[in-house]
């Protein structure tokens, strides 16, 4: 059984992770999306709320297997073997994202060399959503309904 490690913030959880998340979602048998707990950023949702958001979302994706979502803490590889996971996904927009994710992956091949990170692209439509601007832009009062899905600008909308 091939099983698969998406991790991310989710914070909030964009149209571009769900995206990602079905993509990665027929790739294996059986994937779960980590939320980190602490991740070092100051999050607008706590991670009880993350979790609920994409879990309330992902039925709405239509996928046949649904992936399971639970908190991570600590070290990612660990989290990883814990689950005997063989693979973590990671999601690509643009040039910046590749130096930060190449450094974490080539730092997650040396201390487990047999989980490998596999790259998906963000589609087209999805290359210029960032949680951080969907954030923003709900701050300001901006119109998010084309970058998150409706539970989720809900939920910002309630902030």
């Amino acid at each position: 059984m091939k099983i698969g490690i998406y991790p991310g913030t989710f914070d909030p959880a964009t149209n571009g992770h769900f995206d990602i998340i079905g993509r990665a979602a027929r790739l294996v048998d059986r994937l779960i999306i980590a939320v980190a707990e602490h991740s070092g950023k100051n999050t607008l949702f706590n991670v009880e709320e993350r979790i609920a958001l994409i879990q309330e979302h992902l039925p709405k994706m239509g996928a046949s297997n649904l992936p399971q979502v639970m908190p991570i803490r600590g070290l990612l590889i660990n989290f990883a073997r814990d689950h005997d996971a063989t693979m973590i996904f990671r999601g690509l927009r643009a040039v910046a994202d590749f130096d930060y994710e190449f450094q974490m992956a080539m730092m997650n091949a040396r201390l487990a060399d047999d989980i490998e990170t596999v790259f998906l692209m963000a589609s087209e439509k999805h290359q210029f959503i960032a949680s951080k601007l969907v954030k923003e832009v709900a701050r300001l009062g901006g119109d998010i309904s084309s970058f998150v899905p409706p539970n989720v600008e809900a939920a910002l909308r309630r902030i």
